[in-house]
């Protein structure tokens, strides 16, 4: 996203909660507020001034936190976010919510419709979070527009990278029957889709989900990484309820210790719920279109992974 604004002109300030990349930033021209969503200083300086705000920060799937810690990030942070922005009178607000809202959709491919279902404290605070946005938007006038991004992949990000490691290293089976679906939107398509949100003034006051072409079955998703790592994929399958048992067993005993557990129940539950979606809606009033397919995305991200020295 960042590179897609700063190759448009476009001037940017981005909160940064670490200073890692402080240098790194500021040699590209972009300003930085350091601080994170708890720190209202820090938002107040980072929205002020400004004409759009773009909220992707939030506390992910980790299970080493307290579930008021992604209270506090993920529904209190956005709206001190929406505060400053109000403030500010932003003249777009993009907010990030996620597919994840929805939960197990069955065996359908649903839209912005469907109802809100969410499984765990992460899709819960988002879902929290999203209704948030919508009804002070509605009552303070700040021009806002909803993304529900599918599961994210491509060079850069890691939250798939454990199963592509996995799969070429010949050591990954599949959990549970393998035909519940997967939806994944490449890194590129999710960036247009938020230019589009920032920039189409039908996205005022409306959700979209934004995902790839298509969704795949768990089984289809591995052979594809299978044959872009040249891995392989065990010819058996593991049962999903044990591995659902030793999930809750880890967080019961790590959670209240402040570990990560080595296997949670949210782990398990990638391979066990169906998400399959329709980016309809967003073809309709964005003019949003999906260009990378999984196979061609997949190959793509496997090359930037090697390249990193990740695989």
């Amino acid at each position: 996203m960042l590179d897609a604004l700063l190759a448009r002109g476009s001037s940017v300030r981005v909160l940064l909660r670490t200073p890692a990349a402080l240098e790194a930033l500021r040699e590209r021209g972009v300003e930085v507020v350091q601080g994170d969503l708890r720190d209202p200083k820090a938002i107040a300086q980072l929205v002020g001034g400004t004409e759009a705000v773009v909220h992707v920060a939030a506390v992910y799937r980790t299970a080493g936190h307290p579930d008021s810690y992604y209270r506090e990030v993920n529904v209190a942070g956005t709206e001190g976010l929406l505060e400053a922005a109000a403030r500010a009178g932003v003249r777009r607000f993009v907010h990030t919510s996620t597919v994840g809202v929805h939960g197990d959709v069955g065996s359908a491919t649903v839209d912005e419709t469907a109802p809100f279902a969410p499984g765990d404290v992460y899709q819960d605070t988002k879902a929290e979070a999203e209704r948030l946005a919508v009804s002070f938007s509605r009552a303070r006038g700040v021009p806002l527009a909803v993304l529900r991004p599918a599961a994210i992949y491509g060079p850069g990000e890691t939250r798939l990278l454990k199963l592509f490691r996995a799969i070429a290293r010949g050591r990954y089976a599949i959990v549970g029957t393998g035909r519940p679906h997967y939806h994944l939107v490449y890194i590129d398509d999710l960036v247009r889709g938020y230019l589009l949100a920032l920039e189409r003034p039908e996205a005022v006051g409306e959700a979209f989900i934004i995902a790839g072409p298509r969704s795949l079955s768990q089984a289809e998703l591995a052979a594809v990484v299978a044959k872009a790592t040249g891995g392989r994929v065990f010819p058996f399958k593991v049962p999903a309820a044990p591995l659902q048992w030793a999930g809750s067993l880890c967080e019961a005993v790590c959670v209240p210790l402040g570990i990560e557990p080595p296997l949670h129940r949210r782990r398990v539950e990638f391979w066990t719920k169906h998400r399959s979606f329709s980016t309809e809606k967003a073809r309709r009033l964005l003019g949003y279109e999906p260009r990378v397919d999984v196979e061609d995305g997949v190959t793509r991200t496997v090359a930037a992974y090697r390249a990193a020295g990740w695989l």
